[in-house]
């Protein structure tokens, strides 16, 4: 039966002391050319794979990232927007050592969550879906190495993000609207405690601006499908938009919903436009009209900025990826 062989083996191939084979595996500049040209000789003709939970001991690196995502689960599994992002991070991770941890919690009262992460559970975290009640994730990230999915609260110039402009996609979603002709325009936000909510607004108010309009009116949902249906409801009961800007896709999905029991006809009576081109954009009836965000582009991106910065790398601290009105029936 074969052995695996061992780091003293492989420095003795290479005619180099053990440390210098630790350097070389732990991916260290200070190695002369010659001996690591050696000790890669030498590893690959002892197929030499080296223990990572002793590399781990001996660099106190856990070879483990974290996924924070401060949410309850139901939102979590619920929304597409979450899987994408997830699937993007286990794409760019795939080439590296790094396992991901995902951690799921819309509060830390007992602070394991925290006290995990601070204690060196992981080498670094990405962080999404952070709201300004989020207080726990500040101390995290005075902790470790931190990527933050959209811009936190108090960003510093030390913070790297990775995000789109919010405020310039939901512009784009409302003017399209007023190029339809539609002129009592409503919008259903996300919760207000989290910038990018925030943001879309902001651009819905001034694309109507723009066009001498005011808003019909404002709602708030929290991203999920129900909240849509339920803030369409209170529209209507108020009067009747013959246009709707809803910033999530599952939302505008909900929206829908209630419009059709009101005996409304989307897009006839009501245009919606939704926001992420998420596949239920797809599954909509009809298809959704929405502004396109890439979110496995996003968890890709995230998790490559936090790899290069856990190799002692200096990536861009902001990254702003594109946005794509995409139209369909719905608007």
């Amino acid at each position: 039966m074969s052995t695996r062989a061992t780091i003293e083996e492989v420095a003795a191939a290479a005619g180099v002391s053990r440390s210098t084979v630790s350097r070389v595996v732990n991916g260290s500049t200070a190695v002369s050319p010659e001996a690591l040209t050696a000790v890669q000789s030498a590893i690959a003709q002892l197929n030499y794979v080296p223990n990572r939970a002793a590399r781990s001991l001996a660099s106190r690196q856990t070879n483990a990232i974290a996924l924070i995502v401060p949410e309850d689960t139901t939102r979590f599994f619920g929304d597409p927007f979450f899987a994408s992002i997830v699937a993007g991070i286990t794409g760019a991770l795939g080439g590296s050592d790094y396992l991901l941890n995902l951690l799921i919690a819309s509060d830390d009262p007992g602070e394991k969550m925290t006290s995990f992460v601070r204690n060196g559970g992981v080498d670094g975290a990405l962080i999404v879906s952070h709201h300004t009640s989020d207080a726990f994730v500040e101390r995290i990230a005075d902790a470790v190495p931190v990527v933050w999915g959209g811009r936190p609260l108090h960003q510093r110039s030390s913070e790297y993000v990775v995000d789109v402009d919010n405020i310039a996609a939901a512009r784009t979603a409302a003017q399209h609207l007023v190029d339809l002709g539609r002129r009592r325009i409503a919008t259903i936000t996300g919760p207000v405690t989290m910038l990018a909510s925030v943001d879309r607004l902001q651009g819905f108010r001034a694309a109507l601006a723009d066009a001498g309009l005011a808003p019909f009116a404002e709602l708030e949902g929290d991203y999920s499908e129900s909240s849509g249906a339920e803030a369409t409801r209170l529209l209507l009961a108020e009067g009747r938009p013959d246009a709707i800007f809803v910033a999530s896709d599952l939302m505008a999905r909900g929206a829908i919903t209630a419009l059709r029991s009101a005996g409304l006809r989307v897009p006839e009576d009501v245009a919606v436009v939704g926001f992420d081109d998420s596949p239920v954009a797809l599954t909509a009836d009809p298809p959704l009209t929405t502004v396109r965000q890439p979110m496995y582009a996003m968890g890709e991106t995230m998790a490559g900025v936090l790899l290069s910065r856990l190799a002692g790398e200096e990536p861009p601290k902001v990254t702003m990826l594109p946005t794509e009105l995409v139209v369909r029936a719905s608007a």
